[in-house]
């Protein structure tokens, strides 16, 4: 059975929403400049510290986003919405007050279901505006993901700099308290769609998969990439993710619908968001930490503030490059700002990878990349929405969220492995497989989808 409200108020939904992925991707990002102060303020190791602000809210975003999404679309997004930034907001006021690292640890854990937050405000968009004016709604939210990296290293260190870093909770529970609110008053229940029965196999299928590939991936630098546990908790994962799909793919009532994964024109969507969050993290951790690190260690010896400073040149471009893509893709459709948004992000790292010597030529060169961004995290979206049926936008996009996550995580892992032996020989070497991955992502995409056009047009032809 499918409902929806009469009445809708755009403006305000959309701001609803604005906060929603505000306190996710703001916060997120603010948190990065603590890493230091909370290992000395909680007196905790550098692992404690970096599972209290990375490791953890990744672990759980991930494996819940898939799970909240389909409950979204089956019960209703807003409902969905409200809990998941119910639970956030909750996390938050207990990591402001937290005693210790371990609360810290699992508030933070809980506050990565606010990753949530983004597939569902995705779905709800085409809820809330005229069918004209959802590319450029879901370009609004995809540029304030891209948007907030550099404000919120900037804003982060400066508050770690002069205040403690509880402030830094305070402000995530504004954000989160105005979205919880806003989303109330003004987001639409839209469709839901409650036929069938829940699958709690699939679920917990699901999460041992991601948890254990995510585990690895967390666990590698430290354990080492060929010992027994990385090796058995990548192994495991990816078993179990297999046979999570071929559960799925018999169920009459699968937790997701293969075709939301492996069918081409939605799968090449989630290659799309892997290339491109891999590229993204390899900029965002190798970028601030060589404009921060000693010069005696082969980086600049700048502080947090300086290193956010870096990345407001690509910061600033995402947003208003997603509004060209949005015009763009209500002409042409969303397959060239998504080809192209992967070779201009290449282009970027491209020129990193020869340009690096000074801060200046960081911000310079890493411009390419947020304009790639901006292009592909509209296009991606914009994708979903053109090939998957609107009871199942919110489930496609947490899929794609979840992937982009992932490839952070790769990312993340392989440009701190590719530099281990030194910043100033490894930086060029990861940014270079940046770029071919980025040009590989970029071909293939075109590749696809050229040819399922070209399909579209013979049938329609016929």
């Amino acid at each position: 059975m499918q409902t929806r409200t009469s009445t809708v108020h755009p403006i305000g939904a959309m701001t609803a929403l604005g906060f929603g992925v505000l306190s996710y991707s703001l916060t997120q990002t603010m948190m990065v400049p603590a890493i230091g102060v909370l290992q000395r303020a909680l007196h905790t190791s550098a692992a404690g510290a970096t599972w209290a602000v990375l490791s953890a809210p990744l672990l759980a975003g991930a494996i819940v986003t898939p799970l909240a999404a389909r409950l979204g679309d089956r019960y209703g997004r807003r409902r969905v919405l409200l809990i998941v930034l119910g639970l956030a907001l909750a996390a938050m006021l207990v990591a402001l007050v937290a005693p210790g690292i371990g609360w810290l640890i699992a508030a933070r854990a809980v506050q990565g279901i606010s990753l949530a937050v983004l597939p569902l405000a995705f779905g709800a968009v085409p809820d809330i505006l005229r069918p004209e004016r959802v590319p450029a709604g879901l370009a609004l939210l995809s540029g304030m993901i891209g948007g907030t990296a550099g404000i919120g290293l900037i804003g982060g260190g400066l508050i770690v700099d002069h205040a403690s870093w509880r402030w830094l909770f305070v402000v995530g529970t504004g954000l989160a308290g105005t979205a919880l609110v806003a989303g109330y008053l003004f987001v639409p229940e839209g469709l839901a769609h409650k036929a069938g029965r829940l699958d709690p196999v699939g679920a917990l299928l699901l999460t041992a998969a991601l948890s254990g590939i995510l585990l690895a991936l967390t666990i590698g630098p430290g354990s080492g990439w060929s010992s027994a546990p990385t090796l058995a908790l990548a192994g495991a994962g990816v078993v179990l993710l297999v046979v999570f799909v071929r559960v799925e793919r018999v169920l009459r009532y699968p937790l997701l619908d293969m075709d939301l994964v492996l069918h081409r024109r939605v799968g090449i969507a989630h290659i799309a968001a892997f290339a491109l969050g891999l590229m993204q993290f390899l900029y965002y951790v190798l970028v601030p930490k060589l404009t921060v690190l000693s010069v005696d260690a082969g980086g600049f010896g700048r502080s947090v503030t300086v290193a956010g400073l870096v990345m407001v040149p690509h910061t600033l471009v995402i947003l208003p490059t997603g509004g060209v893509a949005a015009r763009i893709i209500a002409r042409v459709g969303p397959r060239i700002p998504l080809a192209g948004g992967l070779l201009v992000t290449a282009a970027g790292t491209t020129l990193l990878a020869l340009y690096h010597a000074q801060p200046w030529q960081l911000a310079v060169c890493a411009i390419p990349i947020g304009l790639g961004t901006g292009l592909v995290m509209t296009a991606l979206p914009a994708q979903l929405h053109r090939v998957v049926e609107p009871a199942q936008a919110a489930t496609a996009n947490g899929i794609n969220t979840v992937m982009r996550t992932v490839g952070g995580a790769v990312g993340s892992q392989l440009g701190a492995a590719l530099v281990a032996g030194g910043f100033r020989t490894g930086i060029p070497v990861a940014f270079w497989v940046a770029t071919a991955i980025g040009i590989g992502g970029a071909a293939l995409v075109f590749t696809v989808l050229s040819a399922a056009t070209s399909v579209e047009h013979e049938m329609a032809r016929n």
